[in-house]
């Protein structure tokens, strides 16, 4: 091999190693570059994941502004008096003239009931009453005669004072005789069922024919049992009662004079005002309730007598307390808590005292400040110390208060 073929092939032999070298560096970076992104990616990945896996919290601030939910609580119609009317004497009916829903006047007759056996009794009195004043009359007769031979020395003192007092006896059964008849007749008028006040009948327990014992109803229609005590029940409507169990911790928010809107269900579209009269002032045992009585206007007859109603209460908002949404709170072994957020995105469990249950509200007496940030759906098992993430779209307080996710905590 020549002199210039052996320089040509040495100068040769360095490019190509020259050349594997430099491919031999770019692998080396290249490899080095891909190394570093996958670790870059590796930390922002697990990073992204750490960040994702703290719960996200919708917060909430507790206010002080009114709360009108009041308190709403079933309730009964009555009618503002009902009389029933019940049998004095006893007989047949004779006839009736008012049948349920018949709007009556005061003093206006029922029903008439027929009464043979006290007829009867009353024939008798008075025929007693007549031997009694002529016994009386032939006894006065003669204890004159002999109280004027008196003193002729005719007869002894000692018959004419018999006489005297044989006709004071004979007096005597007169006006007992007299009293017996005014008694039967005063039950004969009993025979007349009479309406006590102007009113609607509201039942009718009876029918003609049926047989009439005094204070029952034994026979006839009889739509409460088989023996009703009452013949014909008179309601006065115009103005209704409404009964109402108010629990305990709320009957110092319901004094006499509250006002109330009443809902029946046949008039779903309609809402009557009510006012609180009168209040039982005693705790029933069982149901840790006190019985409390409206009064509603019923000029139009919209609502009856034993209507079931839906009572809402006018409740003033207790003062110095606190209104968070009842998904706040938290149950558990150590009572009754909410979970708040700090400064720094951790979890801060506060105990708390309810004031008033209204519903989606409650009213706190104690363990708030205004300040606190409130979780509005806590999460299960949520501890004190836990980080959270605030959501970045606002929450609406229990009474129209926003409270806004911290738009730097780490997302």
């Amino acid at each position: 091999m020549s002199q210039p073929d052996r320089v040509h092939g040495e100068q040769l032999a360095r490019r190509l190693r020259r050349a594997g070298g430099a491919f031999v560096l770019l692998a080396i970076a290249v490899v080095a570059y891909g190394l570093g992104t996958r670790a870059s990616q590796n930390s922002s990945l697990r990073d992204l994941t750490e960040a994702q896996a703290l719960p996200v919290v919708a917060v909430v601030t507790p206010t002080r502004a009114e709360n009108q939910a009041g308190l709403d609580l079933p309730g009964r119609l009555e009618a503002y008096t009902r009389a029933p009317i019940y049998a004095r004497v006893p007989g047949y009916l004779k006839s009736w003239k008012y049948d349920i829903g018949g709007k009556v006047k005061a003093g206006e007759v029922l029903a008439e009931i027929d009464t043979p056996d006290l007829d009867q009794q009353l024939m008798q009195a008075r025929a007693s009453l007549r031997v009694a004043e002529a016994n009386a009359k032939l006894a006065q007769i003669t204890a004159e005669r002999w109280q004027s031979l008196a003193n002729t020395d005719a007869v002894a003192k000692q018959d004419v004072d018999t006489r005297t007092f044989t006709w004071n006896a004979d007096m005597a059964q007169v006006k007992a005789a007299q009293a017996n008849v005014d008694q039967l007749v005063a039950e004969e008028g009993f025979k007349r069922l009479i309406a006590p006040f102007d009113g609607i009948v509201t039942a009718r327990e009876t029918d003609i024919g049926a047989l009439i014992n005094v204070g029952a109803s034994g026979g006839g229609i009889n739509v409460g049992s088989a023996n009703g005590a009452e013949l014909f029940v008179v309601s006065a409507t115009s103005k209704l009662r409404v009964y109402v169990s108010v629990p305990q911790n709320y009957v110092p928010s319901v004094p006499p004079g509250t006002k109330a809107s009443i809902r029946v269900p046949e008039h779903p579209d309609k809402t009557y005002r009510g006012t609180v009269e009168a209040s039982a002032q005693a705790v029933v045992p069982t149901t840790g309730t006190t019985l409390m009585e409206l009064v509603v206007d019923n000029a139009a007859g919209e609502m009856m007598p034993g209507d079931y109603a839906s009572i809402h209460l006018e409740i003033a908002a207790a003062p110095n307390v606190l209104s968070v949404p009842s998904s706040a709170l938290i149950f558990d072994a150590k009572g009754l808590s909410v979970a708040t957020v700090d400064s720094h995105g951790r979890v801060v469990i506060k105990p708390v005292v309810i004031a008033r249950d209204l519903g989606a509200v409650v009213e706190l007496a104690s363990g708030l400040s205004a300040d606190d940030r409130v979780i509005q759906n806590p999460p299960d098992g949520v501890g004190n110390g836990d980080q959270v993430r605030l959501a970045a779209a606002a929450a609406t307080g229990p009474a129209g208060n926003m409270q806004a996710g911290n738009k730097n905590d780490k997302s």
